[in-house]
């Protein structure tokens, strides 16, 4: 199997070369990572400028490309300007989940919607922001869950979330809001974005949030397609033919 790994925390996240590593268990792995962190850039891609491509020796025993713009242009680098031709797409591991409403807003599911887009199967990672260690220790579970019932037979997108300790995995879909923002405002005119938790547990195991915040890894299939398809099935047999 020919696995590429990417990221949004950059070629520096500290989770990008044990993840690499135990990648390599399950065949040949090549990591592009962004040159610089790209949290919060969701699916953006770069068609005005040209950006940098460079080898890197960061990832010692890995072979890895730096690339100076989004997570979304990693893959588009990899898969459409060198013509590497992966089996599996790997995004994270994230530091802070991607689950809810945020999946719209992540870097790392950006990676893996474009991995999806170009028909390759993809798996996005995302834990806590304390610590990658209960994530790392879980994959070989989540992997094992992922093999046992042919979830890539199924569909080709699918979106982790892994918390400490975890009590077990649930399949999930995706649920609503689990951060916000404030706004603090700064010297000359600049303003400051805060994250804060909205999340309201209603202990309901089908949603990724509340999957997640009861200590549940949460896998959670996902689509690029933006159609609403229960209103498209009740609408597409309207006409308006003008001429």
């Amino acid at each position: 199997m020919r696995i590429l790994i990417t990221n949004d925390d950059s070629i520096s996240s500290p989770c990008l070369h044990p993840l690499a590593k135990w990648a390599q268990k399950l065949g040949e792995v090549t990591v592009m990572a962004p040159k610089h962190e790209q949290s919060g850039k969701s699916h953006a891609i770069n068609l005005r400028a040209p950006f940098e491509v460079k080898q890197t020796d960061a990832l010692p025993g890995v072979t890895a490309w730096t690339v100076d713009s989004t997570p979304a242009d990693c893959v588009r680098m990899a898969v459409l300007g060198m013509n590497m031709k992966p089996d599996l797409i790997i995004s994270g591991i994230n530091r802070g989940y991607n689950m809810g409403f945020d999946i719209l807003y992540s870097g790392t599911a950006g990676a893996v919607f474009e991995a999806s887009l170009l028909g390759i199967p993809a798996l996005a990672l995302s834990t806590d922001f304390d610590s990658f260690d209960p994530a790392l220790s879980s994959l070989d579970d989540v992997w094992d869950f992922f093999c046992r019932h042919r979830l890539f037979d199924l569909h080709d997108l699918y979106n982790v979330n892994i918390p400490a300790d975890a009590k077990g995995i649930r399949v999930t879909r995706q649920g609503g809001a689990f951060y916000s923002d404030t706004f603090e405002p700064q010297e000359n005119d600049l303003y400051q974005a805060r994250g804060c938790c909205v999340h309201q547990n209603r202990h309901d195991l089908t949603l990724d949030v509340d999957a997640v915040a009861d200590g549940y890894i949460s896998v959670s299939p996902l689509t690029a397609c933006r159609t609403a398809l229960p209103v498209y099935e009740q609408i597409k047999h309207l006409q308006d033919d003008r001429r």
